[in-house]
Parts: structure tokens; sequence; C-alpha cells
């Protein structure tokens, strides 16, 4: 430990490349920026750092996180005779640097440094005094600085606050602020701005064509529709407004004189890993029904537990989502499905999911009677998600790949169910519900295919991988086969490594077949119609029929695919038809 000095503050850093992983919305970062808390000051380079080989004391690899320590110059507290060191990391003393973007996302404490070092971060920095360091993209640092400037308070609020505590990269940037709709008019008159929602109090101001909206500092009146205040008022304090928010980790506020703003415990739910409505959460959801399946979205999203009060105020209340407008529904749906949390909330909040897609209520709990399950349709689709890459189009076809199962189901003389014909139901049942979501026609329609096809057989035979080739193409053909796999892991009754081997056998033979160029389209045939005809196939339908009967015979490898040959054959069987 004497080789560097006890980290009184260490701060962790999300590095992503410049070339390929920054968001456009960053934009230019600035060269620096200090960040104040009470007394205590901390000046950060932004130029960002990756240590190409051992630099300093202060910086080192530990858990494969990039750690910076940094104390300040106003002794806080005592370690082992160790209280003052420099404020700032001087950064241009060295050169083994490659430049990249860093987002500061927290102050963590490291636990493997703290017990080396005998430091005791909870007794040496105290609440009051810790400091959360926040990179923004320029366009909201202009924003920040412009309101500043003209005497008004700004900051950056909501998801962005959330994500950046939680070290992500957040995709949108709201502001909040003093300013009055015409007063923000008159600040940033000099900008292209769009009047969003003057009546709500929010503009968007476009900075380097990225938009970012601000909005005045407000409370709500009543919400009659469920959705949109009847009114707002506007205020001069942004602890009022951060109170109308939906939930604690969403009410919390940043700027760079101020620091963090967090009225309602936000960054402590955010650490406990807990969902929780800002005051009454019965008053919140009649407010907006959607904030109960948001609530059920960020719990999935992060793997975070939904608040005892707010849970039930969900339940109590699932029947508000039926006023809430369905292409709402679908966005806040596909991320829910997309999170990682998402089989654990659909177990425990089924009752919910049932008011939006009321086809899906006849799977809970349906004992499928076969010894190829060990569990009910809905715990078997519970099960097999988890196991499927998590985009919208797989998650949905996973969803909705056994809804058809229960209006399917027969009892054979030996107790054995059967569910004959469950997949043309199932895509049936997809092709509603999706319809009723409004999704658009390229996800239906793959969804759908996918859900009809999920009983196919698929092995590494070539001849049948040209068929399932033909039938769906090879985007389809491997989503079915991620589904498939999805599906064997669900039913509880097969090894995961003796799925996993197969899965990958059967990849492996449909990449060594697509390697070869296959043929499996009429594209991809030797002749074409035109061809036919100039070898005295009659024009109309027998073309057609020479064309299907061609390609069927290369796929089965009882010709090749090779001009003269399918000529022959074509005049051989079709040459004497009208």
């Amino acid at each position: 430990c004497q080789c560097r000095p006890p980290p009184l503050l260490c701060l962790r850093l999300v590095m992503q490349a410049q070339s390929n992983a920054v968001p456009s919305q960053f934009g230019r970062l600035r060269r620096e920026s200090v960040i104040m808390s009470e007394d205590v000051s901390v000046r950060w380079w932004n130029t960002g750092l990756c240590l190409e080989e051992e630099a300093h004391a202060a910086a080192h690899q530990c858990d494969q996180l990039l750690t910076v320590c940094y104390c300040t110059t106003k002794p806080i507290g005592k370690s082992r005779g160790c209280t003052n060191f420099p404020a700032s990391f001087p950064l241009p003393r060295y050169r083994n640097f490659r430049p990249i973007f860093v987002h500061i996302a927290s102050i963590i404490k490291h636990k493997s440094l703290a017990s080396r070092c005998f430091f005791d971060y909870n007794r040496v920095v105290p609440k009051r005094r810790r400091i959360f360091l926040l990179t923004i993209p320029a366009g909201a640092d202009f924003i920040l600085r412009r309101l500043t400037e003209n005497g008004f308070d700004a900051y950056v609020v909501g998801g962005c606050v959330r994500d950046s505590l939680l070290g992500l990269f957040p995709h949108d940037w709201d502001i909040c602020t003093s300013a009055r709709p015409e007063q923000m008019q008159a600040v940033f008159a000099d900008c292209r701005v769009i009047e969003t929602g003057l009546k709500h109090g929010t503009l968007t101001v476009l900075h380097d064509r990225i938009p970012y909206e601000v909005t005045t500092f407000r409370v709500d009146g009543g919400y009659t529709d469920h959705r949109h205040p009847d009114s707002v008022s506007f205020v001069s304090n942004v602890v009022d407004d951060l109170a109308r928010r939906d939930f604690t980790v969403n009410a919390m506020a940043w700027n760079p004189q101020t620091g963090l703003v967090d009225a309602f415990h936000g960054q402590e739910d955010l650490r406990a890993g807990i969902i929780r409505a800002v005051g009454d959460p019965k008053t919140r959801f009649t407010e907006d029904a959607l904030r109960i399946l948001r609530a059920l979205r960020f719990a999935s999203v992060y793997g975070f537990r939904i608040d005892d009060a707010t849970s039930q105020a969900a339940h109590d209340l699932r029947h508000t989502l039926t006023d809430v407008a369905a292409e709402r529904i679908r966005v806040e749906l596909a991320k829910l499905l997309c999170g990682q949390g998402a089989a654990d909330i659909l177990r425990a909040y089924p009752d919910v999911l049932f008011v939006l897609l009321p086809q899906l209520r006849a799977m809970h709990g349906f004992d499928q009677h076969n010894p190829h399950h060990r569990y009910d349709v809905w715990e078997h689709t519970l099960r097999a998600l988890p196991h499927i890459p998590p985009t919208e189009t797989l998650r949905l076809a996973i969803l909705l790949h056994d809804s058809g199962k229960p209006d399917c189901f027969t009892l054979d003389e030996a107790g054995i169910g059967h569910m004959h014909g469950h997949a043309e139901r199932s895509a049936e049942i997809a092709d509603e519900v999706l319809s009723s979501l409004r999704v658009d026609n390229a996800t239906r329609e793959r969804v759908t295919l996918l859900v009809r096809s999920h009983s196919l057989s698929v092995s590494p035979d070539p001849k049948l991988l040209r068929r399932r080739l033909n039938q769906l193409g090879e985007e389809a053909l491997r989503e079915l086969l991620l589904l498939q796999r999805a599906d064997q892991l669900g039913k509880g009754t097969i090894s995961p490594e003796e799925i996993k081997a197969e899965y990958r056998t059967v990849v492996a033979a449909l990449d060594a077949l697509m390697a070869t160029s296959p043929c499996f389209t009429l594209k991809s045939l030797a002749v074409s119609g035109r061809d036919l005809m100039a070898a005295g196939l009659p024009k109309g339908h027998i073309v057609g029929q020479a064309l299907a009967y061609l390609l069927d015979e290369v796929m089965a490898e009882r010709l090749p695919n090779a001009r003269d040959a399918l000529l022959d054959a074509a005049i051989r069987q079709f040459g004497g038809m009208s």
C-alpha cells in the first residue's frame, strides 16, 4: 500500500471508444469542467484517458474497472496519517494515453482498495461532501450555461441523471428550468426552437441538429384523460417540479453549480435496486396509468424490485391501463420484454399483462399433461424467455409461440395431453395481439412467421436446410433456430448441454451450406423464365410450374444448378405441354 496514496474519492469511469461507441449527441465535450459540492471542488480534465501502460500510482486497473483516485486539498478526515493530496489529476504530464471520451458515472466505494489501504470511505468522506461528477453533451451544457448566464436556474433532469448514476450512456437529455416559456424563447432567440408544448411549458431547443426538451418548473393539475394534466402551474423551485414525477429514481436533477438535487432519495433507491413512486403511488398511477407499465419496465430493464406500496397500487389500478393508447403500450411492453428481469416481472404481474393482452390469460396455470413438459404453458413461456436474445421480434415470438395451446388441447386415453395444430392457432393469436398493439407490419409478419414455424423440424441435413431456407429465408431461419433452442430450454425435461450442442451443430451446418452459395430461391436458379421460353416452353403458367420443379430438384440435389442441365430437364418434363 505504500506505493500509492489511499483513495479518498473513487470515480467509476465508463469508457467508450470515440470511433464507434459514443452517442452522437455527445458532440464535442468541453475540455474541462468544475464540479462543486459544498466546500469541496474537483477539477476534471475531459480529455479522457486509456492507460496503455502503468503511468501513475493514482490510476489503477482494478477488477476490470479503471479507477482514478482523487483527493482534495482540504483535510476531510484522517486515514493512517494521510489527509492531504492534490485536487487535480495532472493528465498533461503523461503521454501514454489514447484519446477516448470518458463518461463519469458516479462515486463508488472500491472495497478491495479500501481494505488494502486501511481506508474507511463512509468515515472519511461524509455524505454531505461526496461529489457526483457528470459529463454532459455539448448541447445540454450550452443550454444550461445560457440559462444560468441569464439569471435562471437550470438542471438536467430525470432519466439522464438516473442512467448516469447507473454508469449508462443516456439516450436523451431533458432539462428543467425556472425560466417561463416566453423567457426561454427570448433566451434562445438566436437558436432554432420548436414550440413542442408551450401550454405545458416545454420547448425543444436544437443544438447541432440534436433536440433537447427544456421545460419550466411546474406542478400539475388533475389528469382527466389519465395522461395529460388538465392544467399546469409554473413554479420557481426545482424540488416542487421533481415532486410531480413518477418514480424516485427519475426525480433527480443536476447542474454543475448545485450538484445533485435528490429530495426524494432516488440515489438510495438506485443503490438498493428499488422502483418506488414519488409520494402516493395510487395518485401517481391515477394521473397516468401508463406509469404502471413503466414501473414494470424499469424493474425489468434494471433488474430492480418494485416497492411494496407501489406494487400493490399497480395490481389495484391495473384496469386503468385500458385507457392508454395502444402505441404507448407497445413501446413500454417491448422494453419490458427485452429487460434482464422480464421473466420475473411477468411472473409477478401476470394480472397486469392480461389486462393488456387478454388473449394470453388462458396460458396461465394451464397444465399440459405431457411428459415432455415439466411446467404449465405460462411458466414454460417465462422459463424460455431469458434464453432468447433481447430483441423485440424474438421476445414477442417466444411470448406468443404457445398461446394457442389451450385452444388445441386434447387428452388421450392414457391421460397424455396433445396440442395438435397449436402453432397455427398461436400464429393467429399473435397476429391478433400484434394488430391490437399497432405493431408495424414488418415486425408483425416476422413474429407470426416464427410462431407459425416454431414446430418445424430442422436438422444439419443440407437438403432439409435448403427447404427451410426456401420457406423462411436465411435471417428468419436463424431466428427460428434461436426460438426453438429457447423453447427446448424452457421445457425442463432435456439437458441444457444437449440442447445447446444440437443448436451449435445445426448452425455450423447452416454456416457451411451458406458458404457454398446454395440455390434455394428462383432468383438463384441458373435459368430464368425467359431462358425456358427461348428453349421452346410456351408462355404462361407452364413456365412457372417448370421453374418450381427445377428449384425443387436442385434443392433435393437431384439436379445440378447448371444452365444446360436445367434446360434439358425442363424440356424433357414440360416440352410437350401447352
